[in-house]
């Protein structure tokens, strides 16, 4: 093959293709390759009973995912383990919205439904009691912000609902509500209170 400006010619079987077609290509590849993964970690978090979900879940995640690469010019790099915390987070919200709006599945066969709805026993409605006190105590020492931020996101609100209803940025919302977890999790660890 000859040389022309220091690139070697394409075979004269396939056609030539400029670079916006190139990058095109690479583009959907990539996207289908992404979307495959973010399937793959979707069927591994979403229980059976969120099965008719799915296919939303993979939405959720992959445009966040893709609004966080566009805010990032391209520039971050996706591992496994953000698609599952990002899998992670869509499915628990999406577990929350089906609370608030008391979502049933049509077939009352499913056997993943969750737990029964029985009167608790004396020793569990105390034992309830105990981790509520201790819930509270934890939320009254956490400061103002974070206090907040989690009390929202405790009573089912989403972290851009919270970013929303207290007029903060969605990252300063979401710094606030991780943090607070964070916070949350390790002073009912240091009052024995586990999940």
């Amino acid at each position: 093959m000859s040389a022309l400006n220091g690139q070697d010619e394409p075979p004269p079987d396939q056609p030539v293709a400029d670079d916006g077609e190139v990058h095109a290509a690479r583009s959907e590849q990539d996207y289908a390759r992404l979307r495959m993964d973010i399937r793959r970690v979707v069927a591994r978090v979403c229980p059976s009973w969120l099965g008719s979900r799915a296919e939303d879940l993979v939405q959720t995640v992959l445009l966040r995912v893709l609004a966080l690469q566009q805010r990032s010019e391209g520039t971050v790099q996706l591992s496994t383990f953000y698609l599952r915390k990002a899998a992670h987070s869509a499915l628990v919200d999406e577990i929350r919205r089906q609370r608030r709006r008391r979502e049933l599945p049509l077939d009352s066969e499913s056997e993943d439904a969750g737990p029964p709805s029985a009167i608790p026993d004396p020793e569990s409605f105390s034992s309830g009691r105990q981790v509520g006190r201790a819930i509270r105590e934890c939320l009254r020492a956490l400061v103002r912000p974070r206090r907040l931020a989690l009390v929202l996101h405790l009573q089912g609100h989403s972290v851009p609902e919270v970013g929303r209803l207290l007029s903060w940025s969605p990252k300063r919302a979401e710094n606030l509500v991780y943090r607070g977890l964070a916070d949350l999790r390790r002073c009912l660890a240091a009052r024995g209170v586990t999940p």
